[in-house]
């Protein structure tokens, strides 16, 4: 049997059911009413009455959508349809009693009592068969599936463990919260067997060595004590999806997964004012700069969703923009995407596109940005791209006219004592040496490391997990700061549109983490022993900082209208010696690194070239 005869075969048991349910409860009303005892003329009048009580109840589900409803999901929204449906059937009915009396006298009594009757059975019916197939009745003896713990009471949980039940892997022992006032009663028929300080007890009385996060309001540092707090339980640790998994269709409730690291260095939503990005973005022209990286691709994603009319991606690799272009193309994206391969420092190809295209905003995510590589042997290259590379296009957007020129800077602009972050910062000193009273407005917004660039130790920790260790970490007190692409990208796009020209923005990056501390969660949510994957400590590498900042010494900040969102008071720059800065930069093809490195101080006051923090007395070891 095909799906729609097996879908006509349902709806027709259905229909029969609540026929069947309409004759019983009329029956019912009149033995109820005559206390089972009915007098002869009342049965003629039940008789005569029941082929028009039944027609006008069954047409009345019918129009009022009373079959749209799935009896394994029947809900508080089907009661209401059946209670409303009921209702107008039998004030129909009571109607035509009134127009047709002559041939039929029904009691009042009788209307009433099969309105609660037929609500009962209908109702009950539908309950009963939903609990049937949740397992609710035998809940209590099922014996199969993995035994679990969900961590969590609220609206999630409780959906993840209704969800369990119909899945043979799993079996829902019950719930743990840390709000006590729960603590031994029951939602939802799952009892709450106590809070996290429980579980060693809760353990040995149940044997289970699993457990899922099943909240996703929990903070991510409560998450981690959690996780710490569990690691000598000898227990698998999974998570359940997050809404906007769920919304965005990538997963279902119950596909479950393990535990990542990611989840433990995840922050909360980003609140874009959406209004405000429209006004910013529909119908306009946009140009991303370095758009096939981790950060210009996740601008480009986010872009589209705002209906601009053109989306101009700019990037140096071929390879990256064409794997862009597949991804936006595999999302249906309905929306005027160009793919330009071309050089920031080329201004013949940077005007042309600016001339043709006349873009709006720009947002310019190009430029080198692994430090130990640019520390040696490429320091002119990577002041050209990143300081006269930005400088190219900044001026070029300038005379074109462009709104507003977003430019994504870095903490390592911060005290720099790396090229890459000199580099950067002087990509700054440019921005706002550009910016004048009116014309265009640059705006530069800084941050810390992303979840998933390329070039994150977290893949590279997971690499030297799966190759058996060991985990290499450059100083055991090594501290950055992470924020995922989206919410980087998201609050780079807000910053474009609460600027008014010449900012420095600084994103709230939460507390900094120690890479030690995120190698040794990650060699636990590997499922290994501490002992299994040794961490060798190398050093730190050319450039490297023990912690990074957001903020020189001597900045400040100030409140923006998002959260997220503030203003850095830095130093600012001569625009008179912007024409210098150039050349400088032009002329240092002819100097060797050092010298370059000893003069990027008489630009770049913060700039220092002190040896690498601790390295004179630090020695390789291993944990």
């Amino acid at each position: 049997m095909n799906n729609k005869n097996l879908q006509l075969l349902k709806k027709m048991l259905v229909f029969c059911h609540d026929a069947m349910a309409s004759i019983i409860a009329w029956f019912f009303a009149y033995q109820l009413r005559f206390n089972f005892n009915v007098p002869g003329e009342q049965f003629t009048g039940f008789l005569q009455s029941l082929p028009y009580i039944v027609i006008i109840q069954i047409l009345a589900f019918y129009f009022f959508d009373l079959y749209r409803g799935v009896w394994r999901f029947a809900s508080l929204v089907d009661l209401k349809r059946i209670i409303f449906s009921v209702s107008i059937s039998l004030v129909i009915f009571s109607v035509i009693c009134l127009i047709i009396r002559p041939l039929f006298f029904v009691p009042r009594s009788v209307i009433i009592i099969d309105l609660l009757l037929l609500i009962l059975i209908m109702g009950g019916s539908r309950f009963l068969y939903r609990l049937l197939k949740e397992h609710y009745i035998y809940m209590p003896f099922r014996l199969h599936g993995e035994p679990v713990i969900i961590i969590g009471s609220g609206q999630q949980a409780i959906s993840l463990a209704k969800d369990l039940l119909l899945s043979p892997k799993w079996s829902v022992i019950g719930m743990v919260s840390d709000d006590k006032t729960l603590h031994g009663r029951e939602i939802s028929g799952f009892k709450i067997l106590g809070g996290i300080g429980d579980l060693s007890k809760i353990q040995t009385q149940f044997n289970f060595s699993k457990a899922i996060f099943a909240d996703n309001t929990l903070s991510v540092d409560y998450k981690r004590s959690i996780l710490r707090d569990l690691e000598d339980f000898n227990m698998e640790i999974f998570t359940s999806p997050t809404a906007d998994d769920l919304v965005s269709g990538r997963l279902s409730i119950s596909q479950i997964r393990p535990i990542e690291v990611e989840d433990l260095l995840g922050r909360d939503v980003v609140k874009l004012d959406t209004t405000g990005m429209l006004n910013l973005i529909a119908n306009q022209v946009i140009l991303v700069t370095g758009a096939g990286g981790s950060i210009g691709s996740e601008l480009c994603r986010q872009i589209v969703k705002f209906n601009p009319k053109i989306v101009i991606c700019f990037d140096i690799s071929e390879a990256a923009l064409h794997q862009l272009e597949q991804e936006l193309n595999s999302l249906s994206v309905n929306i005027n995407v160009i793919y330009l391969v071309g050089d920031v420092k080329n201004k013949k190809r940077v005007d042309n596109i600016l001339s043709i295209y006349r873009p709006a905003l720009v947002f310019h995510a190009a430029a080198y940005k692994h430090v130990p590589l640019m520390e040696d042997h490429n320091v002119i290259e990577a002041l050209n791209n990143n300081v006269l590379g930005t400088y190219v296009l900044a001026k070029a957007c300038q005379e074109a006219q462009v709104n507003k020129f977003v430019f994504i800077s870095t903490d390592k602009a911060v005290n720099p004592t790396n090229v890459m972050g000199a580099s950067k910062r002087m990509a700054e000193m440019i921005c706002q040496g550009l910016q004048e009273k009116k014309g265009t407005k640059f705006l530069t917004v800084r941050f810390g490391n992303v979840l998933g660039s390329s070039g994150s130790v977290i893949p590279k920790f997971r690499d030297q997990i799966k190759a058996g260790g060991p985990i290499t970490v450059t100083h055991p007190d090594v501290t950055r700061y992470f924020m995922s692409i989206p919410e980087a990208s998201q609050l780079v796009m807000q910053a474009g549109l609460v600027g008014i020209g010449g900012e420095i923005f600084v994103l709230e990056m939460g507390t900094p983490i120690k890479i030690f501390d995120l190698a040794k969660d990650m060699i636990r949510l590997s499922g290994l022993q501490k002992d299994e994957i040794k961490i060798e400590f190398i050093g730190l590498r050319p450039g490297e900082k023990l912690y990074e900042e957001l903020l020189a010494d001597n900045e400040h900040t100030l409140p923006t209208s998002h959260d997220k969102l503030r203003i850095a008071q830095a130093r600012n720059f001569n625009s008179s010696l912007l024409p210098q800065l150039i050349n400088w930069i032009n002329t240092i093809e002819n100097y060797d690194e050092d010298r370059i490195k000893e003069e990027l101080v008489s630009w770049v006051s913060e700039y220092s070239r002190t040896p690498r923090q601790d390295e004179s007395k630090f020695k390789k070891s291993q944990l």
